[in-house]
Order: structure tokens, then C-alpha cells, then sequence
């Protein structure tokens, strides 16, 4: 994906007494995501957003809908829209380096979005003498600023010829790893079963490209307007079998039995172009069955409303 050519922030990274100006683009996006509206099921309208009071049940105009913080049983600190600016931190536009860590100090749990951090034109050799020097030390950078309106701490890493920033959570919003584990039985696994786990992980042991995963919520989204629009159904698919105890050991030397090393990155990366392919077709295929359903009922519309 190319990026945005317009940045989502312009500001200043400063480590040491080295200060270079630096912008931050978006490094992921949905924008090819299929998206959907809100329609009503009679009319085939869409549905239009609302916000009602949720006693009187009466529309609110967007002047008068302000902050709340409940308290408890519907009592409110209502908070005015200048009240909340006053609260966000003042900011100098710059991303102060704190600290230079070891690429694996954080868990990864922590990690929140991506940008690419890239240089502005005249501060390009000052940014490529941190960008060098992280690269030799097999460093990473925390830094802080004050991002969309929040004060962020962000992870700079070397990625290809630039920087990455990765907004990190801060502790508070990261759950308790212990009390989502809490519930997992304490179960040791050994012999035969645990010998022949290893041997399939082994077996299966590549490295991760991105583009070998396709997204196959999109695709079977493409698929099901197609059906839709001709006035097709897809069939329903019967839910995996779930592997009981008495049943793992069989299955893992059936597994064990069936394994095949993976196929050489040539292969995966034609077998992933191949998909990619398959879902752009059906997409298109969606797209030209929506326009030809458009076209034969417009003369049917133009015939009721004359």
C-alpha cells in the first residue's frame, strides 16, 4: 500500500541535543474493506443516525449534546466542549526520545497502531544519523508526545530505509494476562503425545509473509453479494470437529502421518498471488452483477414513477 500523501501529524523527533522534523503517516488501512450501510428492510432506505433523549424520547440538536461522566443512577458532570480542550496537554510538536531499548524490552501485548515515520527534506541527514545509529546498536527508541489530542508513548524502529512508530497502551488499558488465564486447567503434557506435537510444529516451521494470508471474511463477503444478487444461496458449512482428550493422540499420529514439509516461499507466494487473484475476481464479479441488476431495474423504476 502506498502512503497517504497526507500526513497525520508534523512535528519534530529530538534525541540528545539533535533535533530533525519528521511526519507520521498511516501505516495500515480498511479503506478496501467491503463496507455496509444501515437500510431499512421495508423501504430499502438507509437509515439515518439519530441521537434522542433517553427519557422524553425526543431529538437532541448537536448544540446541545455535551460530555457526561455518569456517576451513578443516571447522574451526570457534564463537561463543556471548551471544559475537555482545557484538559489536553499542551504540546511542542516533538517526539522526545526517552530512552533506547532493546527491540524485545516490550511485550508486544502493548503494541497499539503503526506509522511510518518519515523525514522532511531538510532535516533528511539528522533523521538517517538516528535511523543508522538505532540500526547498528540493534536498538529501539521510547519516545513521548502529545498525539491526537493525548500524550502517547510511542516505539520507534528501524523498518527498510525508515523509522516505525508504534503508539504504545499505556498500562491501565492493558488486562491482567493472570486473570484471563486464571480459568486454564494446570495440565502437563508429556510422552507420545507431547513427542509428536513437536514433531508437527517442527515440520510446519517457515517464516511469516503477509502475503500468504488472505482475508477470507472479505472474500466470502464478495461471494455472498454475488449470490445475492443472483438470486443464488450458499451452502452452509458444518462446523469443525473439536479434538476431545481421548481423541488427541490418534489424531496427532494421523497428523504426524500426513505431514509434508512447506512448500518452498516460490510456491507460497504463487499460491497467495493466486488467491489475492481469485478474490479480486469475485469482487469484480460482485461489482459487474450489481451494475447489471441496476440496469434492468431501472426501467422498471422509471416506469413507476411515470
Amino acid at each position: 500500500m502506498a502512503v497517504a500523501a497526507r500526513a497525520q501529524w508534523k512535528g519534530y523527533i529530538r534525541f540528545g541535543e539533535v533535533t530533525a522534523p519528521v511526519a507520521l503517516y498511516t501505516a495500515t488501512s480498511t479503506s478496501e474493506r467491503i463496507s455496509f450501510h444501515t437500510v431499512n428492510r421495508k423501504t430499502g432506505n438507509r437509515v439515518r443516525r439519530e441521537f434522542v433523549d433517553g427519557v422524553t424520547g425526543k431529538p437532541v440538536e448537536k448544540e446541545d449534546q455535551v460530555k457526561g461522566y455518569e456517576l451513578d443512577n443516571d447522574r451526570y458532570v457534564v463537561l463543556e466542549p471548551e471544559e475537555v480542550a482545557s484538559a489536553v496537554p499542551e504540546s511542542d510538536k516533538t517526539l522526545h526520545v526517552q530512552a533506547f531499548i532493546s527491540c524485545d524490552d516490550i511485550d508486544k501485548v502493548y503494541f497499539d497502531r503503526p506509522y511510518y515515520l518519515t523525514p522532511d527534506k531538510m532535516g533528511a541527514e539528522a533523521y538517517a544519523l538516528l535511523r543508522d545509529g538505532m540500526r547498528k546498536k540493534e536498538v529501539a527508541a521510547v519516545a513521548q508526545t502529545v498525539l491526537f489530542r493525548r500524550m502517547r508513548t510511542v516505539l520507534l524502529r528501524t523498518h527498510d530505509k525508515g523509522l516505525i512508530a508504534t503508539t504504545l497502551n499505556f498500562d491501565y488499558e492493558v488486562r491482567s494476562a493472570k486473570e484471563a488465564f486464571k480459568e486454564i486447567p494446570d495440565i502437563k503434557i508429556k510422552g507420545e503425545m507431547l513427542d509428536l506435537a513437536k514433531h508437527i510444529i517442527g515440520m510446519k516451521k517457515g517464516t511469516f509473509s503477509a502475503e500468504e494470508f488472505d482475508d477470507r471474511y472479505e472474500a466470502a463477503l464478495a461471494e455472498l453479494i454475488k449470490a445475492k444478487l443472483e438470486g443464488k444461496s450458499l451452502p452452509k458449512r458444518a462446523p469443525p470437529k473439536v479434538s476431545k482428550g481421548n481423541e488427541l493422540l490418534e489424531a496427532l499420529r494421523q497428523s504426524a502421518s500426513g505431514m509434508k514439509p512447506p512448500a518452498p516461499s516460490k510456491k507460497r507466494e504463487s499460491k497467495a498471488s493466486s488467491a489475492k487473484g481469485r478474490e479480486k475476481a469475485t469482487r469484480s464479479t460482485a461489482a459487474k452483477a450489481k451494475s447489471k441488476a441496476t440496469a434492468k431495474s431501472a426501467p422498471a423504476q422509471r416506469r413507476r414513477a411515470s
